[in-house]
């Protein structure tokens, strides 16, 4: 492949397609980590040599094997052993997926910042075809990460790649990527513009990176802002650092892959803002006597066992700090669930947390099909002002309504069977939300309604959004819980019809003189 072709294509389409054909027989879950480490290795060698080169025409040669003056310029330090130049000119040797494991091994061991990031001796375990990682070598070598540092083209590439692979590995798997437009809307919506960012669930990191290019659109400085995040995936957990490394971002992820429940890395803290995509409807999270005193509950009703839907927005909640700003993903079912679910949503109400509900359309997610929610919760709905960029904004008190918005009919499509919100449609449901947190706005049917809390308890206190919204053009105006009470009903029916039939059909035959066996 020439390099002129790469820059007359899309450098992420051509080399995924390039790379794609490659894979052979090696599943994407771990094709995936092959590929994103060698673009890793490729950026941090790219960012190495232009480090060492600018040494040398500062006229500090003898600087340029010491990892301090790398250090200073946030690039990582590369041994000879890994630097993409040794591993291409060693493309076709039988050994080449050692000297893969070693390089990677290698820049860890000499950059305390990748601590725990890299891929582990994959190239060795998974045994991949010499001839076709000496392609995938080529093909990646094509990617020139300092071509234009505007564009972020090894983020790009990162960020497509992640998609794509999340796409490949389909329902059940995929959990490590949030599709972009729905982070890009968290972001869009919760603003974090300075201060400490948490992300419990952080998946690949799609949200911290997300935020970063938030504060940098607003002509912020990202070394304004704190990065704390968790993830239970050991594999995951390297993705997510990875993603950060190769865009400078500094961030406490835990010392290891850790489950957030039993072996929280951030007991004491405090976040201003926090961005999650927990996992849906997590059950067995804990076992019947586990977690029944701790501390994250903070006297509101133990999360069941069953789900983990609400053990999940009480971590967050105990971790928001006093004007501090959640926005994050859960299954529609935690919105008017019962039991314990309905006892912590009801005090989570009358203690004026929650400020938005926004139902997002289905096909959003590569992993599911459902329809989800984006929830808001903020634990200053009061009167105040903030300095955004360059804006300052005044915020009138809210601490008495919820902001409710259907947002199923908006969408673009996207990879055939795929929704996604554009550019546009991110600016009129953030502009809605925003409107409405500065001044009253006139409730939209189909669309958005202003909810006092007096409204909500007369609901008793479910959270879902068409009991509220106004629904003209379509039969929407649905209570969930009735309509789901005469399924189960219709259902029973039909099951005891059946049952009847194949009693009868049972008795023909034993008439007849046959006898059979089920």
């Amino acid at each position: 492949m020439a390099k002129q072709k790469v820059k007359e294509k899309a450098i992420e389409e051509t080399l995924w397609q390039s790379c794609d054909k490659l894979r052979g027989s090696v599943e994407p879950a771990e094709y995936k980590h092959v590929v994103l480490g060698l673009i890793f290795l490729k950026f941090a060698s790219d960012k190495f040599e232009q480090r060492r080169k600018e040494l040398i025409a500062e006229g500090k040669e003898k600087y340029v094997e010491m990892k301090d003056f790398y250090a200073m310029k946030n690039v990582f330090y590369l041994e000879e052993i890994s630097r993409w130049s040794y591993i291409i000119k060693n493309a076709k040797q039988n050994d080449i997926s050692l000297k893969i494991d070693t390089a990677l091994n290698t820049i860890e061991k000499n950059n305390p910042a990748l601590k725990g990031a890299l891929p582990d001796n994959y190239f060795s375990r998974l045994g991949l075809d010499k001839s076709k990682l000496a392609s995938l070598l080529d093909t990646i070598n094509e990617i020139d990460t300092l071509r234009d540092n505007g564009q972020d083209v090894v983020g790009r590439v990162y960020e497509y790649f992640l998609s794509k692979f999340a796409l490949k590995e389909g329902k059940g798997k995929g959990e490590f990527y949030t599709p972009k437009s729905i982070v890009n809307l968290i972001a869009e919506m919760i603003e974090p513009y300075k201060g400490i960012i948490y992300d419990p669930a952080c998946g690949s990191g799609g949200m911290f990176v997300q935020s970063i290019k938030f504060i940098e659109a607003h002509n912020g400085s990202k070394k304004e802002v704190s990065i704390y995040g968790q993830e239970y995936t050991n594999t995951t957990y390297k993705l997510a650092k990875m993603n950060l490394a190769i865009r400078g971002i500094s961030g406490n992820m835990g010392e290891k892959a850790a489950d957030t429940f039993h072996n929280d890395q951030h007991k004491d803290l405090k976040a201003d803002f926090i961005m999650a995509n927990p996992p849906f409807n997590q059950k067995a999270w804990r076992a019947e006597n586990e977690l029944l005193d701790d501390p994250r509950w903070m006297g509101y009703e133990v999360p069941p066992k069953s789900n983990a839907n609400y053990g999940w927005i009480l971590n967050m909640v105990s971790k928001l700090s006093e004007n501090g700003v959640a926005g994050f993903i859960l299954a529609n079912g935690a919105l008017s669930g019962g039991g314990e679910e309905y006892k912590i949503r009801r005090k989570l109400i009358e203690n004026k947390l929650v400020e938005a509900i926004l139902v997002l359309p289905q096909d959003m997610f590569y992993t599911t099909n459902i329809s989800v929610t984006l929830w808001i919760l903020n634990k200053n709905k009061k009167a105040h002002s903030r300095e955004i960029g360059d804006e300052i904004r005044h915020y009138r008190n809210r601490e008495n309504e919820i902001l409710f918005m259907d947002l199923r009919q908006i969408g673009v499509p996207f990879e055939k069977k795929f929704i996604q919100f554009s550019e546009d449609n991110i600016k009129q449901i953030t502009g809605t939300y925003h409107q409405w947190q500065v001044a009253e706005i006139e409730n939209v049917p189909e669309f958005c309604y202003s909810a006092t809390l007096e409204e909500v308890e007369k609901k008793d206190f479910s959270l879902v959004p068409s009991k509220y919204i106004e629904f003209v053009n379509r039969d929407e105006n649905i209570d969930f819980d009735e309509k789901m009470t005469a399924l189960k009903g219709e259902f029973a029916e039909l099951l005891k019809a059946e049952a009847q039939s194949k009693n009868d059909l049972l008795n023909v035959f034993k008439e007849l003189g046959y006898e059979i066996e089920l």
